[in-house]
């Protein structure tokens, strides 16, 4: 039997790697995005009939009602993704990111089942020492966090869903991001051979686009053991500081130069370390290390060289 997946925002960093692999497994899978970044980031897909793709706004419900109703799964990746963008256009922010997931709700039946990625940036500043679980308190400092974490609690209330709280992603992808952090230090490592760092102490965690893409297959996969619960999504051996991410990095580029800055702030003030347990005892384990992503992420900005892949 074909299940029908509609994932909203497909066309996005995410979604030019999940799409593929919801196809390569025989799904069925209709894409809605708004191709605000101007990406051909599915075309290799258009070839398989299982694929159908939408150009609309993943907030308008006459646009989302016909593709709901014919879907088994919804997986919501439409979103403004990152903190400087969301302060940038903070109220197209609000509206993708915690709006259009309340719409979404609306028009769909308790028996869709709903896979919402949202981000472990929710736990805002950890304590010192101690891991954030999934029953942790939830402190969003940005604009970005706060409303994934309201999306995340419409979502469960509702049920018959799971959510991913995802590390920090890294990774090439035919969406390319250059804002995200590992990708960011690569292709300044590559191009600059010097990193800058602002509160350099700051720790957060890592996956590879691949490794979250693996995690909705697994979802899926195992949808009544995992259904309606959370569930961190990182590599267990990257809680580590931005100036240990330069160290990692300088280990594949022995030239760069890694420098600490005497003044300024980091905008995006998270600083945590997390536990991943609770969904590798599912069974579920990344594939792809840090070391691996860097070793890409260098042979894919050998190809990159402007910054046309930023979300800012």
């Amino acid at each position: 039997m074909t299940t029908n997946i509609l994932v909203t925002g497909g066309a996005g960093y995410l979604g030019s790697i999940l799409v593929p692999a919801l196809l390569d497994v025989g799904h069925s899978v209709t894409v809605l995005d708004n191709f605000m970044w101007r990406q051909n980031s599915l075309s290799a897909c258009c070839a398989n009939p299982a694929f159908d793709i939408v150009h609309g706004d993943a907030r308008n419900s006459d646009t989302l009602k016909p593709l709901v109703a014919k879907a088994d799964i919804i997986i919501p990746l439409a979103a403004l993704v990152g903190a400087p963008l969301c302060d940038k256009d903070p109220v197209g922010a609000t509206s993708t990111n915690r709006d259009a997931v309340r719409t979404l709700l609306d028009l769909a039946s308790r028996e869709q089942a709903i896979l919402l990625p949202v981000t472990n940036s929710g736990y805002g500043v950890g304590e010192h020492g101690s891991f954030c679980t999934e029953e942790s308190p939830l402190r969003p400092i940005s604009r970005y966090g706060v409303d994934k974490v309201a999306a995340e609690a419409m979502v469960l209330e509702r049920g018959n869903a799971i959510s991913f709280r995802l590390a920090t992603v890294f990774g090439m992808a035919p969406r390319m991001r250059l804002d995200l952090l590992v990708n960011d230090f690569v292709y300044r490592a590559l191009n600059d051979r010097s990193i800058v760092l602002f509160e350099s102490h700051f720790k957060r965690n890592y996956i590879h686009v691949r490794d979250v893409a693996r995690a909705f297959l697994h979802g899926l996969n195992n949808f009544e053991v995992l259904r309606n619960n959370v569930y961190n999504v990182g590599l267990s051996d990257a809680n580590i500081s931005k100036w240990e991410l330069c160290e990692k990095i300088r280990e594949h580029l022995p030239d760069l130069e890694i420098f600490e800055a005497p003044i300024g702030k980091d905008p995006d003030k998270r600083d945590y370390i997390v536990s991943n347990e609770k969904i590798e005892k599912t069974g579920y384990m990344p594939q792809h290390s840090l070391d691996l992503g860097i070793q890409e992420l260098v042979k894919g900005f050998r190809m990159i060289r402007n910054n046309q892949y930023s979300n800012t």
